[in-house]
């Protein structure tokens, strides 16, 4: 199990040095060519041919990287995907039929049709590329947030799978609709600070300056409006978080004893010392808070109780829905439905349908709690904490720098003193990291963060991985890591030498 996740693990982090930046320079190119047939000047066709181009070579291996992902659901984790594959395999397919096809029909003539097409057929292919691309997120998305807050769905006792009963409510998921938007608009940041980076370096070569000048503000637009849309959407996603996985939360703020008018850890250092929950060891060395702010973030309530990692587990605090079930009741009820199931499996094979109704019946009361029967410890249910606080404050500490610095390079671009700053295009030069690091942490805090499951409260990791040798599985990730890490250095290669060519040669 363990070298399985970590081979997802590897595989969705190399698959994520491409997308955003798919994402997010496909909408600047269409936007520079959309000036370009609107005002004729030839100068924005060049700067979004060059922007293209770059475009083209990320978005190749992004594909390609993204097709072993999907592998990886049917070879790593069959278990998986035999009890939610009529639900989760869903929206991958319509992934495939209609986003794929559709970015397959346009990128040709977006890169070959400039020449053979109009300017105004050439701009809506180009946009159409990209709505694909979009389009394609959005459904890779929607299976990724009903994987954290599993809805629209009803368990059959007779296949032992979860089959979809509301498709619109999958689709229409608060978690959902917010992961899609929060995702697709860090990837739009990441563009932001890959363009005004490049534009920072041809200015500091002073190469191409007309070219650079004209990227550096629609990047710097571009970034200072998502990055702003990205932190209006990190606060719903902190709301969804906070009502959906209270365990994920209390492991983003470090909060192991619940209380009411929690507040933000803004800045911390945890202690190392701490190793388990309910102890008497204080979770922080020290930290800097920011009074009642999770309280209002989570509940929109000042006053509202902040269950931790110890309430989560002891259980005992009042919700909404009534008094929290302890770890010790939710497992003994997963078990319950366990048996109730194996019961009724029996008693349909011994054509008992009075004990086959009874058992059925007893499995539904309990099938909420269904995924805990698999679990053996309570100290399972509380994810790495140092990894999940630490990546989400760092996310956030690097959302409020890009804001601020969009912000500046707004400022100086607007007023055409970007080209005499020096130290702020060495500054945008080497930020173009920290837009990945920032990309990567987010995906770390959603997917360390809600483990020990697969799928939240339904279906653990232990119950979900394939009977397959662990043999195999290291042979796989070494071949993966190194093919990977080589398409990786390729595009890295590839991307330079397009970049030191310039726009005219591009």
């Amino acid at each position: 199990m363990d070298w399985s996740r970590a081979q997802f693990a590897m595989t969705s982090m190399y698959h994520w040095l491409f997308v955003p930046l798919t994402l997010g320079l496909g909408v600047i190119m269409s936007i520079m060519e959309t000036l370009y047939v609107r005002t004729g000047k030839e100068e924005w066709k060049k700067a979004a041919q060059f922007w293209m181009t770059l475009f083209g070579v990320n978005f190749a291996i992004g594909v390609a990287t993204g097709i072993i992902l999907e592998f990886e659901f049917g070879t790593n984790w069959s278990n998986y995907s035999w009890f939610v594959g009529d639900i989760f395999g869903a929206p991958l397919a319509i992934e495939a039929i209609l986003a794929f096809f559709m970015e397959a029909t346009f990128i040709s003539i977006m890169f070959f049709g400039w020449n053979k097409v109009s300017k105004k057929f050439h701009l809506a292919a180009t946009w159409l590329t990209i709505t694909g691309a979009t389009i394609s997120a959005l459904w890779i998305l929607v299976a990724n947030a009903w994987m954290q807050y599993p809805v629209g769905m009803e368990f059959n006792p007779d296949t032992v799978r979860n089959e979809m009963i509301d498709f619109w409510s999958i689709l229409g998921s608060p978690v959902a609709l917010n992961k899609f938007f929060h995702t697709v608009l860090a990837g739009w940041v990441l563009s932001g600070l890959f363009v005004t980076g490049v534009s920072a370096w041809y200015l500091l070569k002073k190469r191409d300056v007309d070219f650079a000048l004209r990227s550096m503000k629609v990047g710097a637009i571009f970034g200072l409006v998502s990055t702003i849309l990205v932190a209006v959407t990190g606060d719903g996603s902190a709301y969804n978080v906070t009502q959906h996985q209270p365990m994920k939360l209390a492991a983003m703020e470090g909060l192991y004893q619940g209380k009411s008018s929690a507040g933000l850890i803004a800045f911390g250092v945890l202690n190392p010392e701490k190793k388990t929950y309910n102890d008497s060891i204080d979770p922080f060395l020290f930290k800097v808070e920011i009074p009642h702010m999770l309280s209002m973030l989570g509940y929109r309530d000042i006053n509202a109780f902040v269950p931790g990692i110890d309430n989560l587990i002891e259980g005992g605090y009042q919700t909404k829905d009534g008094i929290a079930l302890s770890f010790t009741e939710k497992q003994t009820r997963g078990k319950a439905a366990i048996k109730s199931l194996g019961d009724y499996q029996k008693a349909v094979a011994a054509k008992d349908t009075t004990a086959a109704k009874v058992h059925k019946a007893a499995l539904k009361e309990n099938y909420a709690q269904f995924g805990y029967g698999y679990i053996d410890k309570a100290k399972e249910m509380i994810p790495h904490v140092p990894t999940v606080f630490y990546s989400f404050h760092v996310m956030v500490l690097l959302g409020m720098y890009f804001i601020l610095l969009f912000a500046i390079l707004f400022f100086f671009s607007n007023n055409g003193k970007i080209e005499k700053t020096k130290w702020l295009l060495w500054i945008s030069l080497w930020s173009i990291p920290l837009g990945y690091i920032a990309g990567e942490l987010g995906w770390a805090v959603a997917e360390v963060g809600r483990q020990p499951w697969a799928i939240q409260d339904v279906l653990p990791l232990n119950a979900a991985i394939s009977n397959i040798s662990t043999y195999s599985v290291k042979i796989t990730f070494f071949l993966f890591l190194i093919l990977f890490s080589a398409l990786l250095v390729a595009e890295i290669r590839i991307m330079l030498k397009q970049i030191k060519k310039g726009p005219a040669e591009s």
